[in-house]
C-alpha cells in the first residue's frame, strides 16, 4: 500500500498550475477527440506530472518548502517506485492515443527524470535546466496535446501555440524557485531565478509574460478574434495586480519573496488561466 507520505510527494494539486497549457491547446484544436482529451488530461495530470513531482522530490530530498508542500516529508525508496510505476502507466496508456503521441510522451518522461537524475542533473544548470523545463514542459506538451487530441491528420501545428505555451512555463517557472536560492545553492544546484536574483526574477518574468500575450493578440487579430483576445486580456489583469504587488512588496523587504506569497502567485496565475481558457474551449467548440 502506498504511504501517505508517498502520496504526499507526488503532489498531485500541483497539476492545477500546469493545467492551462492542456486547456489553451485544447481550445486551439479545430476538431478535438473528445475520449482521447479525456484520457490525456488523465494521463498528464494524474499519472506523468504527479511522477515527475514525485522522482524530483526523491532526488532532492529536500528538507524546506518546495512546490505546494510548505513541510514535505522525507521521501522513501517507495516513492521512487510509485513513480516509475506511474510513468510506465502513463506511457503504456499513451499507445492508446498513437503511437507517436506515446514516443513524444516517453520523450517528455526521459527529459524529466534528466532534470532531476544526481548522475545527469539538468536543473543544476541555470539556462540548460531552464530550458528544458519551457521546451518539455511548455512546447512539447503542446506539440502532444495537439496531435493526440487532433481528429484531423495534419503536421500543421500553429508555431504560435508551441511559443505561447514555452512563454508561459517561462514566464512561470522562475517565480517558483525565487524563495529556493538558499535550498537550491546549498544542494548545488544554480537556479535561473537565482542567477537573475530577486528583483531580476520579477523584471524577467514580467517580459516573458508581455511577449506570450504579444504573440496571442498576433494570433486571435490574425483569426480576426478581438473578442477573444480581450477575454483572455481581462483574466490576466489579476494576475498583473498581484504580481505588481507582490514584486514591490520584495523590492522593499526580500524576505516578501516567500513560500506563501509564490504560493498565492501560483493559485491566481492557475486559476485565473484555467478559467480563461475553458471559456474560450468552450467558445471556440460549443458557440
Amino acid at each position: 500500500m502506498i504511504s501517505a507520505d508517498s502520496i504526499k510527494l507526488l503532489r498531485i494539486p500541483f497539476s492545477f498550475f500546469l493545467a492551462p497549457l492542456y486547456f489553451f491547446t485544447l481550445s486551439m484544436v479545430p476538431d478535438i477527440n473528445w475520449t482521447k482529451a479525456l484520457l490525456i488530461f488523465v494521463i498528464l495530470n494524474f499519472l506523468i506530472y504527479p511522477a515527475s513531482n514525485g522522482y524530483n522530490s526523491y532526488m532532492d530530498r529536500d528538507t524546506e518548502s518546495i512546490g505546494g508542500i510548505e513541510k514535505p516529508p522525507v521521501p522513501s525508496q517507495q516513492l521512487f517506485y510509485v513513480t516509475i510505476l506511474l510513468d510506465t502507466i502513463g506511457v503504456l496508456l499513451s499507445l492508446l492515443i498513437s503511437s507517436t503521441f506515446a514516443a513524444m510522451m516517453l520523450l517528455y518522461v526521459i527529459a524529466s527524470k534528466a532534470y532531476s537524475y544526481r548522475g545527469i542533473r539538468l536543473k543544476q544548470f541555470a539556462i540548460i535546466g531552464y530550458l528544458t523545463v519551457i521546451i518539455f514542459q511548455g512546447a512539447l506538451t503542446f506539440l502532444m496535446v495537439y496531435n493526440g487530441t487532433n481528429t484531423i491528420s495534419t503536421i500543421n501545428i500553429p508555431w504560435q501555440g508551441l511559443c505561447i505555451c514555452a512563454l508561459l512555463i517561462g514566464g512561470f517557472y522562475p517565480l517558483t524557485q525565487i524563495y529556493q536560492h538558499k535550498q537550491d545553492t546549498a544542494d548545488g544546484v544554480t537556479t535561473i531565478s537565482y542567477k537573475l536574483g530577486y528583483i531580476g526574477t520579477f523584471i524577467f518574468c514580467g517580459i516573458i509574460y508581455f511577449i506570450a500575450w504579444i504573440l496571442m493578440a498576433q494570433f486571435f487579430l490574425q483569426q480576426n478574434s478581438m473578442s477573444k483576445l480581450l477575454l483572455i486580456t481581462a483574466f490576466f489583469v489579476p494576475i498583473i495586480i498581484y504580481f505588481s504587488w507582490w514584486f514591490l512588496q520584495v523590492k522593499k523587504d526580500h524576505s516578501a519573496a516567500n513560500f506563501k506569497n509564490t504560493m498565492r502567485m501560483n493559485w491566481i496565475a492557475a486559476t485565473c488561466t484555467n478559467t480563461a481558457f475553458i471559456i474560450l474551449l468552450i467558445w471556440n467548440h460549443f458557440e
